[in-house]
């Protein structure tokens, strides 16, 4: 049991590492022999977990996508689906200024061909944002002559704006810039009552 502990130890470490490296270097520019070194691991024990830099990168994606999995699944729906829809982008825009391993993940969408490719994490993301606004025009908080798709794809480039920006920023800033993008564009998106309901800065706010 201990060696399997340190086992899943090892291979988380190297994991975080990749990641680090990815986010500062780029995935072509990082070798092994540095994410090793970063984890504080030998290049035997990185081998023995992962077989290519290309495998490496594709557990970093993975990893990166169970964490999204978890900022979508974590929040709540009590409040609408755009309610949903404002939290989660909260946290994610919060997860990719402090989670360096969502981060990488992110960025590795852009990569080259890696193991796990159909994992692609905007594509994951920008499904679950037209299934919320599909939602939300369901429950008849979306203004008639909005589309779901249409409104998902401003939704994904302010996000991807925010993800360039992530590094320039602290994360409380970052939460302000999510915070106006929804002030701005919820009159046109939902309509009341719905609309007087929303809180743009997110529900987690409001719990301070």
């Amino acid at each position: 049991m201990a060696r399997q502990q340190r086992a899943v130890r090892t291979r988380e470490a190297l994991i975080e590492a990749a990641a680090e490296q990815f986010d500062r270097d780029g995935f072509e520019t990082t070798s092994l022999a540095t994410v090793s070194a970063r984890a504080g691991v030998s290049n035997g024990a990185l081998h023995f977990h992962f077989a290519s830099k290309a495998a490496l990168a594709g557990a970093v994606r993975e990893t990166a996508a169970g964490r999204l999995r978890r900022i979508t699944e974590g929040a709540s729906a009590r409040d609408g689906a755009l309610q949903l829809l404002i939290d989660a982008s909260h946290a994610l825009v919060g997860g990719l200024h402090q989670d360096v391993v969502l981060r990488a993940g992110f960025d590795l969408d852009d990569g080259p061909e890696l193991p796990g490719r159909e994992q692609n994490l905007h594509r994951a993301w920008q499904d679950w944002v037209e299934e919320a606004f599909t939602r939300a025009r369901g429950e008849g908080a979306l203004a008639p002559d909005v589309s779901p798709q249409d409104a998902a794809l401003t939704v994904m480039a302010a996000v991807t704006g925010f993800e360039a920006l992530g590094g320039q920023d602290t994360h409380g800033l970052a939460r302000a810039k999510v915070t106006g993008f929804w002030a701005l564009l919820l009159p046109r998106l939902a309509r009341e009552p719905a609309l007087s309901r929303l809180v743009a800065s997110g529900t987690a706010s409001e719990a301070r």
